[in-house]
This record gives structure tokens, sequence and C-alpha cells, in this order.
């Protein structure tokens, strides 16, 4: 299980200050341009104070101040990043303990097992694990059906079942088995294990820059490139007007002017994104799916297991004409005794608490069950020459067929009436007359319609897709709420209801676990597959749902939305702090020559060097007062775009107007106080 870490855990935070500054690395820093000039910007003014020591020139203290602010101005930034790695070391750290080398029981040539190392399987290896033993690697089950413990991975602590065949069965290394046995081919080599990715991408090793962390990186290069430029023509004017500037007020100017605090965050934010999706057990693949989630315009959601529980619950008996309800409750009863499928059961109970219809003695009446089986579609019993049927309506048309009957209208009708509700119909029969139908209904899972509600509130639409009649799914997706739903869907209908939706510019979510799912998680730009899923499913999603809870796609949307809302705020915060730092450094540069520019002194700071420093230490600060919000994300809230634009333009834009002339001036006043300026 992923752990969520402290906000500010004393060994994350010990090894942040060690990374911080190992990040000082030139090689390490030029990937992040603003950053990189604030460095280079420091070298420069060290070298100076450096000479200007040794000269003994006046204003050293002055030009010391600058200097160690613009080095911790770099090592704040890189605090910021250094924590947001640090705490996905520490994540993939309880990964890790699920990991190690473990004794594997391999069929060798002869088809004999014998005991190999983990390390030492490979691809197409056939393994035995019994009970009580861990699975050494990933792959399908391809004999057999046990209970397993994947608490490690998922940190769920109830067993899940694992077989041959279906969409369950795939197992992860690491995960033990419980109870019985498992044949198990292996389907990755070590190294490329489900695990090890896991590690890999959660420690960061693996994370590429988004298409939008690369559009923004461009952006704030060229705006400190243009920064660069009318620093470096000021100087000039500065010379020509009579009031030549010192290189540390300079390169003081342009750290308050180039976008610093969102350059020393930007990277954190895009680590925090994949953070908090891991913190929900999602392991995603790669950042650009993080992002696509929030930009995600249509859902896919899968009738079964997601808008539904999953299993038919029995909701009401119709009897026939001339039959009471009774009898034909103790019918469906008896003929559902051997039937293990939920539904089966489902009916039993049902019987039990609505007409009290509880457990009966049949040794003595020598009772001989019929099992439900996939071939026949019904099952049932046969008591002293009565013969009892539960099913299908054409497997029961086809019991009545044989003894010499027909399905009568009225039973008919009431099969219709239940498939127009979104139910699926059951028949009971016995010998040649039929009791009645039972109502199978498939039960909505709780509070899922106020949540796509909250979707649709988000300009999301949402789809469900169903392999049912368009009857019953249209009754379906009434109660459920979605905007649309697709009946009778196949693999094929899935993909060309997704690129029907990509062709008019939208971004397209779905979740799956079976193989025939994968061509369209491949196809949507996010594509959630489920751990308990077929190992294709996997492959071809680009995030995890370690959980296998397909209704986790909405926290996944608003995680994809909340890492888009924190850059865009936080880069609005850091544009608009310039405002605030014109005016404390402009009218400290030249209102010795140009008295004029004192009126732009509204702040009433001190003297030119207390404005000056001020400035820079905010520059500073205001980094680090900013890595809580960075690393946990704006509180995302399901309004309109529009509304969100407002309410990010009046927070972050007019708040980081206001809030750098309040802390620039309560610098001022400490630096006073203490004697520093």
């Amino acid at each position: 299980m992923v752990e969520k870490q402290s906000l500010w855990n004393k060994k994350i935070l010990a090894q942040a200050l060690v990374d911080a500054v190992r990040k000082l690395d030139p090689r390490l820093m030029y990937k992040n341009p603003v950053m990189f000039v604030v460095e280079v910007g420091s070298v420069l003014t060290t070298v100076l104070l450096v000479e200007n020591a040794i000269h003994h020139e006046s204003g050293f203290g002055f030009n010391l101040q600058i200097t160690l602010w613009l080095w911790f101005t770099v090592l704040f930034a890189n605090f910021a990043e250094a924590m947001a790695e640090g705490r996905g070391k520490a994540q993939a750290d309880t990964l890790r303990k699920a990991k190690g080398e473990t004794t594997a029981r391999k069929y060798n040539a002869q088809g004999e097992l014998e005991d190999v190392p983990s390390s030492a399987l490979r691809v197409g290896d056939i393994l035995y694990v019994e009970a009580g033993f861990y699975i050494p690697g990933d792959g399908e089950v391809i004999e057999g059906v046990a209970t397993v413990d994947e608490s490690a991975i998922t940190g769920e602590s109830a067993p899940v079942i694992r077989e041959c065949g279906g969409d369950r069965s795939a197992v992860t290394g690491g995960t033990k088995v419980i109870s019985d046995w498992l044949k198990i081919r292996i389907t990755s080599n070590p190294g490329e294990t489900f695990l090890d990715r896991m590690i890999a991408l959660v420690e960061g090793a693996s994370r590429q820059k988004t298409p939008n962390e690369i559009a923004l990186s461009i952006l704030l290069s060229g705006l400190t490139i243009v920064f660069i430029l009318a620093v470096v023509t000021l100087q000039p004017f500065a010379m020509y007007s009579g009031a030549p500037q010192t290189v540390f007020v300079l390169v003081s100017l342009l750290v308050c002017l180039i976008p610093t605090t969102i350059g020393g965050l930007l990277s954190a934010i895009g680590i925090a994104g994949m953070d908090r999706l891991v913190q929900y057990n999602v392991l995603a693949m790669s950042g650009r799916a993080v992002e696509a989630a929030g930009d995600v315009g249509t859902l896919l959601l899968d009738k079964t297991g997601t808008i539904t529980l999953g299993n038919r619950q029995a909701a009401e008996f119709y009897p026939a004409p001339n039959v009471s309800a009774e009898r034909l409750a103790s019918a469906a009863q008896l003929s559902s005794l051997s039937d293990e499928t939920p539904e089966g059961r489902s009916i039993v109970v049902l019987a039990k608490e609505k007409y009290n219809i509880r457990g009966r003695q049949l040794e003595d009446i020598h009772a001989e069950f019929v099992p439900f089986s996939a071939q026949t579609r019904m099952s049932g019993v046969d008591i002293s020459g009565m013969h009892i049927r539960k099913g299908s309506v054409d497997a029961i048309t086809r019991f009545l067929e044989q003894q010499g009957a027909v399905m009568p209208k009225q039973v008919k009708e009431q099969v219709e009436e239940i498939a127009r509700k979104g139910g699926t119909p059951l028949v009971v029969a016995e010998n040649e007359v039929a009791l009645g139908v039972i109502y199978l209904k498939d039960i909505i899972k709780g509070g899922l319609k106020d949540r796509l509600s909250r979707l649709r509130s988000m300009g999301i639409r949402t789809i469900m897709i169903t392999g049912d009649n368009p009857l019953t799914a249209a009754a379906i997706a009434r109660e459920a709420g979605v905007d649309d739903f697709l009946a009778e869907a196949k693999p094929k209908d899935k993909m060309d209801l997704i690129k029907s939706e990509q062709s008019k510019g939208k971004l397209v979510a779905m979740t799956g676990d079976g193989t025939n799912d994968a061509p369209a998680l491949a196809q949507a730009d996010v594509g959630v597959a489920m751990n308990s899923g077929t190992q294709a499913a996997k492959e071809a999603g680009n995030m995890v749902d370690l959980d296998s809870n397909p209704t986790k796609l909405i926290e996944i949307v608003e995680i994809g939305k909340q890492l888009l809302m924190t850059r865009g705020s936080l880069t609005t915060f850091s544009i608009a702090n310039d405002i605030a730092k014109y005016f404390a450094i402009l009218p400290a540069m030249f209102a010795g020559a140009f008295p004029v520019f004192g009126v732009l002194n509204i702040m009433y700071l001190h003297s030119p060097q207390s404005a000056i420093l001020s400035a820079v230490v905010f520059n500073a600060l205001v980094i680090i007062a900013l890595i809580p919000l960075a690393l946990k994300g704006v509180k995302y809230e399901p309004l309109p775009a529009a509304a969100l634009l407002r309410r990010n333009l009046l927070i972050y834009g007019v708040g980081g107007v206001l809030a750098p002339f309040a802390g620039i001036k309560l610098i001022d006043l400490a630096l006073v106080a203490l004697h520093l300026a």
C-alpha cells in the first residue's frame, strides 16, 4: 500500500535540505531556465563580493546580504522540488517492502517442479504457487482458483479471487496466496514487473515534463530573456542620467522582475500532482495522463461495477394468473438453493424476507438438485416427480415445450414489463406450468447520481457503456443520471465512440479491466485500467487503479483539474507580484537622480538600500511560503471555467498584487529595526 506522507515529515525534510544543495549543480539547474539565471546572478555577485572584500570597498554589508538572499532564492526553489520528490521516494520505500527475493516453484522441461530464485524467472515460465506462499512475479493464472492477499500493493485488507480466464486472471508479484493454489505463467522479466515500474514512477525517475509544462517553461524563459535585455540596457540609461547602478542592484532588479516564484515551484507542482494520485492508490504512467485528466470533456463508464454494484438482485415476484405469490416464491427459492450465483442467493433471501420461507429438510424427500450452468441457463430441483426450474425466458420456454406446454401470454407480458423497467426477468416453472417471473434489478451505487451531477457542473459529459439491450440501458441510464448511453456495446463500438468524441475536440477518459477493453483504453486520452484486470488492459491504459474501483475516475478528473488550477493560480500570483517590486526597486534606483521618482515610493520604504533588500528577501521567502500550496494543491470546486477564471484572478491576481506590498513593507521595518539596512 502507498502511504500518505505528512507534509513536513522530518525525514523527508532533512533529505530535502541536502538535496536542495546537491541540485545547485549547473548540469541540473539549466533544466529550469528561470532559476538557472538566478544561480548565474548569485555566482556573479559572489565573485564581486570577494573582490569587494579584498579591496575593502564600501557597501560590503549590503552586498553580502544581497548575495546571500540570491543564493537562498535558488536553494528555496530546489528545496520545493526536493520536498515533492522526497515524498515520492518515501512512498516508493513502502512499495519496496512488498518486493524482495523469493523462491519460486517452477515447472522444468520435464514437467517437474523445482525451486529457483525469483530473479531467475523469465517470461513464459510456468509456476505453481500454493496457500501461504508469495507470488514471485507478475503473471496470468492459467489453472486453478484461489484467494490472494494484495494488501501489500493496494492496502485493501480483504482478499480477492484470482482465477483462470476472464478479467481476474492477472496476478502481481509480491502478493500472497492465502487459500488453494494457482498455476501461473510469468509475463514480465525481473526488473520489468509492475511493482518495479511503480517504484520508478513514484520516485519520479521516469517523470517527463508535460506539454503544458513545456509551454509554460517556454513562456517563462521568454519573459526572462525580455527582462535580461531590459536590465542590461538600463545601465547605459542610468549612466547617462547620472545614476549608475552597481551589479548587485541590477541583479537584484532582474531576479525580482523575472517570474522566480512560479519558476521555482513549477516542477514541484507537477510532481505533487502525480503524488496526490498515488495517495489515492492510482499509478499514473506519465504526468501527461494526469494533466489530460484535468481537461477531460467526456467520461465513459461501464455499467457493471461502475454504475451498478455488479450483481443483480431479486427485487420482486410476479405470479402468473391463478398462482399465489407464496407458491411462486417457494418454487423460486427451491430452484435457487443449488444456484451459487449472487442472483440465485438473492432469490433465496427475498423469499425468506418477504414470505418468511425458511430452510427446509430436503433429505427426507430425496430432493435432486439441478445446478445452474451456462449451457442450460437455468437451475432447479426434482422432488418426488415434481420438476421445478428457474432460468432465462428462452430456457424456460424450451423446458415447457419439452413438457408439452407453452409460455402463457400473461407471463410474456410480465417479462416485457420488467424489461421496460430496466430489469432482468427470470421465469419459474413447475412441470408444465409457468408459475411467474422473478424481477432481477441492477442496483445503482449509492450517491452515484450526486457524483455524476458534480461532473456535469464541471462541463463533463458522462456516457454509460453496457452490453444490455437499449430498453434496459435507457432505464438504468435514467436512474443513474448519466447524460447518454451506448447499448449492446462491442469493443469496436467503444473505439468508434471514443474517436467520435475526440473528433469533436474533446479529451476522453474511460475505465476498463478486460482484454476486450484494451483497444479503447489505448485510444482514450485517459485510460484507467483496473489492477484486478488483465495484463493487456494494464499495459494499454496510462493509469492503473490499485484498488480496482472504477468510480475513482471521478477523483482522477478532480486531481487533474486541481493540478491545472494550482499551476495557473501560482503563475498568476507570480506575475502579479512584480507590480509591488516595481514600486520598491525603481524609486530606490532613480530617486536620487530624478526626485520625481520619489512619488512612486508609496510604501514609504526607509531607504534605497532597505527597499532593494526588502524586495529581494520577499522574493525568496514567498517561494517557501507557497511550498505547502504547491504540494497540497489549490482547493478544487466544481465550477464552470468562467467562474474559476474569475475566482483565480480575484484571489491570486489581486492577492498577488496586494500581498507583496504588505510583505515588503514588513520586511523593510524588520531590517531597519535589526539595523541591517
